[in-house]
């Protein structure tokens, strides 16, 4: 960083130069054809970046800001992660944020039955794990595509390999979209799969289809409707609500007062996506009725820990948008009187 010039000389352009440690670097830094150069200069618009050999200089306004992005990118690669332009996306949003991507980025939860490493992709989703491995109750609340579901199955499976656990319990409330269970075909378990197979398919992802089919006649592993909790007891087990905001709060109460022994459960939902009869979600009012239970943490994520497509978060914030403008529409009406 060059400081302001004395004598009455124009001040000099703010700059800061990255050595990186490694022309073999250089590639996955910057990306085939310097795509993702292309996208740390559009996340930092004001600022020139020049490139020569394995020596990055950025000069303008934010040429500290952008040094230290690209530390942490040379952290990530140094680690054995490839960069793609989502995860570049990401590191730019933190780096803006004055967090640290490469310690965000590192820590690992799982590595899958087909050797792939499963670790948080943003600031939101450490804190959902973090919050996971501390906590007895955990809550997950956001929208789409945060990764609540996923990243709450690999702990849980985490959790069993190390023998934290026994069993892990897996469940959802049978809400019925438009079709009565009664008209579909099959027995009981047969008409609520189709409710449950979100979860299966984290399952098999996680664990490949051979072991979940070995881990479930053996019992370690169930995949239940909400309504197969009650009167239970569940103790050395690892326990994950899934679509919460579907519940009534007395399913919520009746599934939380499950929790036995030696075990955690987490609670994932998105209380915009409500489809309760009645419209009493279970899960809405709790961080205010729980708030201050030792053990017990919530996690909110938003559009900005989405993990899917970029359109995925695109949509989310349309949504947010409509929801804020009808919501100040109607205190406006309220305001005259209406």
């Amino acid at each position: 960083m060059n400081p302001g010039a004395l004598g009455g000389e124009p001040d000099l352009v703010p700059s800061a130069t990255v050595i990186v440690p490694g022309n073999h670097l250089m590639v996955g830094l910057l990306g085939q054809h310097d795509e993702l150069l292309r996208l740390v200069e559009q996340g930092f618009a004001g600022t020139r970046i020049v490139v020569r050999g394995n020596q990055i200089t950025a000069q303008g306004r934010e040429a500290d800001t952008v040094a230290r992005l690209f530390g942490e990118l040379v952290v990530l690669l140094e680690q054995g992660q490839r960069l793609d332009a989502a995860d570049v996306g990401r590191t730019i949003t933190m780096v803006k944020d004055d967090m640290s991507p490469s310690e965000v980025l590192t820590q690992e939860v799982l590595r899958s039955a087909r050797g792939r490493s499963v670790r948080p992709k943003t600031a939101g989703q450490k804190r959902y794990a973090d919050a996971i491995a501390s906590s007895v109750v955990t809550f997950g609340i956001g929208p789409a595509g945060t990764g609540k579901s996923y990243l709450a199955v690999a702990m849980a499976v985490g959790a069993l390999q190390t023998h934290q656990v026994e069993r892990i319990i897996l469940t959802r409330p049978a809400v019925e979209a438009g079709e009565r269970l009664g008209f579909l075909p099959g027995d009981l378990m047969a008409k609520v799969d189709p409710y449950l197979r979100p979860l299966y398919d984290a399952l098999y992802d996680l664990l490949g289809p051979e072991n979940v089919q070995r881990l479930s006649e053996r019992g370690a592993i169930e995949v239940a409707p909400l309504a197969f909790m009650r009167g239970r007891t569940l103790n050395r087990s690892f326990i994950i609500l899934d679509e919460a905001q579907n519940t009534t709060p007395e399913q919520m109460k009746m599934f939380l007062t499950r929790i036995g022994f030696d075990s955690k459960a987490v609670v994932t939902g998105d209380i915009t996506q409500a489809d309760v009869p009645g419209g009493r979600s279970g899960l809405a009012g709790l961080p205010e009725l729980l708030s201050g239970i030792e053990g017990v943490s919530f996690v909110e994520l938003t559009r900005r820990d989405v993990v899917r497509h970029r359109i995925v978060a695109d949509i989310v914030a349309a949504y947010e948008r409509r929801d804020a403008a009808s919501l100040g529409g109607a205190r406006k009406g309220r305001g005259n009187g209406r």
